[in-house]
């Protein structure tokens, strides 16, 4: 039976009762707490920094996967290392040496991811694949919560996972932007990983029950 991994994103919690969702989240049977890191510049928000992550880790109990919606990412490695990352992902549209990049956060013990943005084609995976362990696809344009989802990611998801077979890779592929109940199930059988969700998990009435509805819904159809 495949493991769909579920990641909560932290963006679309209260950030006024933050201890209480990162507990939340601990409590769930989510795998893994998305952070998303914006800088304003490569998209047009600003979410939060190294002192949020870092009280975010004091109290989390789950992986820490950390996304940077930032340009320069290379200049600020070990300060996501300090606070508390896991795994950190950088877009590829933001990273000119990403195979320096992505070697730098290994080295530091984290686990390195890529990004692309919706209009990004996965070819230009090819040369990096088999030196990562994510990719993130964007499944909305990055920089805010609750956008429509984009169709063409399904077929996406099948190109990728046809990539990452035939180079032998071990990357996961996760799904970020619009994941809901609606298309959970045909992300996960398009071949994806780990699904990402922001306002589908915090905006119910019970988050606790949202979780575990997308881990278990697709975990009792999917079969690997």
């Amino acid at each position: 039976m495949k493991n769909t991994l579920i990641a909560p994103s932290i963006l679309s919690a209260d950030f006024g009762n933050v201890y209480e969702s990162i507990e939340l989240i601990n409590k769930s049977e989510a795998d893994w707490i998305h952070c998303d890191v914006m800088d304003g510049r490569f998209v047009p928000n600003i979410s939060f920094g190294f002192p949020v992550l870092a009280a975010v880790k004091r109290v989390a109990k789950k992986t820490m996967d950390v996304h940077l919606m930032i340009v320069e990412p290379e200049n600020y490695l070990n300060d996501f290392k300090k606070a508390g990352a896991d795994i950190l992902t950088v877009h590829i549209e933001a990273s000119p040496h990403l195979h320096r990049t992505v070697n730098a956060i290994r080295d530091l013990g984290m686990r390195p991811g890529v990004a692309i943005n919706p209009h990004t084609s996965i070819e230009l995976l090819n040369e990096i694949i088999c030196d990562i362990d994510l990719v993130c696809l964007m499944s909305v344009n990055p920089g805010f919560g609750g956008q429509k989802f984009i169709e063409n990611t399904y077929s996406k998801i099948e190109r990728l996972k046809n990539l990452i077979i035939s180079r032998n890779s071990n990357a996961k592929i996760e799904i970020d932007g619009g994941v809901d109940f609606s298309n959970a199930l045909k992300l996960v059988r398009a071949g994806a990983d780990v699904l990402v969700a922001g306002n589908t998990v915090f905006g119910a009435k019970n988050p606790l029950e949202a979780i575990s509805k997308l881990k278990f819904s697709v975990a009792d159809t999917i079969k690997s």
